[in-house]
């Protein structure tokens, strides 16, 4: 499984999951740069997302919705304020309603994803500090662990589908 740690820290109002793929650093930066691929990744297994809107871009927004087994739909976007291709993505990320709007009762937090090469492939950190403990402490008891933990570890199953994992440390053949 690509997760490899997780932890939060109350004091620092931080969740901060660790994962490694056996992918190039770009290839694993396409899972989130093209809508369809983040699609297949960004819900739990039983809660598939359908991305609305994607510029990944600073500025830009993604929005989206998870569909639970019972039909719900859970929205949420992202305010993207950095992006430093193919090792850098930040942003703001809110609970949204069916209008893709914040929803200020429920805790956003603030978000960067770091990718680096390794020799293996690519680790990936993904750091969300929150506005208050009460905002981490919510996202806890709703299950963002297990939920993140489950779609990030999807990541290997898309890298599989596509002919990339294992191949991190590859180099194009010569042409004859």
């Amino acid at each position: 499984m690509p997760v490899i740690d997780t932890f939060h820290d109350e004091e620092t109002l931080t969740l901060t999951i660790v994962a490694e793929f056996a992918a190039p650093l770009e290839r694993v930066w396409e899972v989130y740069a093209d809508p369809r691929q983040l699609e297949q990744i960004w819900g739990p297994p039983t809660y598939p997302a359908t991305v609305v809107d994607h510029s990944l871009a600073p500025g830009g927004r993604v929005t989206y919705y998870m569909t639970s087994p019972e039909g719900e739909k859970f929205c949420g976007l992202w305010e993207l304020t950095a992006v430093d291709r193919p090792t850098r993505l930040e942003f703001r990320d809110y609970f949204a309603d069916e209008d893709f709007a914040v929803v200020e009762s429920m805790p956003g937090s603030s978000c960067v994803y770091r990718f680096e090469a390794t020799e293996t492939g690519t680790r990936a950190t993904y750091e969300s500090v929150f506005d208050s403990v009460e905002g981490l402490r919510t996202v806890l008891e709703m299950g963002v662990i297990e939920g993140s933990t489950g779609a990030i570890n999807q990541i290997d199953g898309l890298l599989a589908r596509s002919g990339t994992a294992n191949r991190a440390n590859s180099q194009p053949s010569e042409l004859a």
